[in-house]
């Protein structure tokens, strides 16, 4: 079971969405996590390095970093220079109801784990435009004026229909290595956990299905994305139990279908992670 000071949820989102404009002259120590929405981060200064999935970004000013709803991240932050970033918390069924059919907002996330790429980077047009976006966006969550929550939702739907048609047409950053370090071999890997939860995922089975010995894939695992295949195994099959509970799957049928072998550890698991029972999570 995944020890929550390595792996833990992180903030709780009620509303149908956030908007944070963070500066810390001290770096804090942040371990890896998730979350149960959608998150933007755009960096505005400092130097810092995001770990999503394995793959390791090397932020610039006005990068924009995507994180879909349970992926696990990890920032790590220089403390040589100030960390302002602006991140914005995304409800899931917020993003549904703002949705038209065929053009869901949230597109820009599935694209993102799909290419198994989490990075956009702009020219100077573009950073100008999400610039006044962003300010236009604050200065609605902040105003009582007549109309402003209406402004404020209309603003952030704006902001992620930018964000959907850079993605289908943006390469810089994958095109500039220097901007991230992926392992393509961990990544199959990743890949391989995701789609075949319900399988055998132990240590030995992945070494023998992916040709590595036992010593090289437990560290190198390690090494790329922060903890050990159990844990990382375990998280996912938890997370994917708990989706399927929120569609309404029986919880025993949705602990099997995640993988879970046993139903009794899967329920000493499930409460451990989320603090309550599956049907309070339902």
């Amino acid at each position: 079971m995944l020890d929550r000071s390595e792996v833990g949820k992180r903030g709780y989102l009620k509303e149908d969405f956030r908007l944070f404009h963070l500066k810390d002259s001290r770096a804090q120590k942040l371990d890896y996590h998730y979350h149960e929405f959608d998150k933007l981060i755009l960096l505005l200064n400092g130097r810092v390095t995001y770990v999503v999935e394995g793959v390791t970004y090397f932020l610039r000013p006005w990068d924009l970093l995507l994180v879909q709803h349970d992926m696990i991240h990890k920032p790590t932050i220089d403390p040589a220079e100030p960390y302002e970033r602006v991140v914005i918390w995304l409800g899931r069924e917020w993003l549904a109801s703002r949705s038209d059919s065929g053009e869901a907002l949230d597109s820009c996330f599935d694209i993102a784990r799909e290419q198994g790429f989490h990075l956009l980077r702009f020219d100077g047009e573009r950073r100008l435009q999400y610039m006044q976006l962003i300010q236009r966006l604050e200065e609605s969550l902040r105003s009582a004026e007549f109309g402003a929550a209406r402004m404020a939702d209309t603003l952030c739907q704006q902001l992620l229909i930018g964000v959907n048609r850079d993605i289908l047409k943006s390469r810089t950053a994958q095109e500039e290595t220097d901007s991230y370090r992926r392992d393509p071999k961990m990544e199959e890997i990743l890949r391989y956990i995701a789609g075949h939860l319900e399988e055998d995922l132990t240590v030995d089975a992945l070494a023998k299905r992916f040709f590595l010995s036992r010593y090289y894939l437990m560290h190198r695992f390690k090494d790329v994305t922060g903890y050990t295949v159990h844990q990382y195994v375990s998280q996912k099959r938890l997370l994917r139990a708990g989706e399927l509970i929120r569609r309404g799957v029986p919880v025993m049928k949705a602990a099997e279908q995640a993988g879970f072998t046993e139903y009794s550890s899967f329920l000493r698991a499930f409460r451990n992670t989320f603090h309550m029972s599956p049907k309070d999570f339902r």
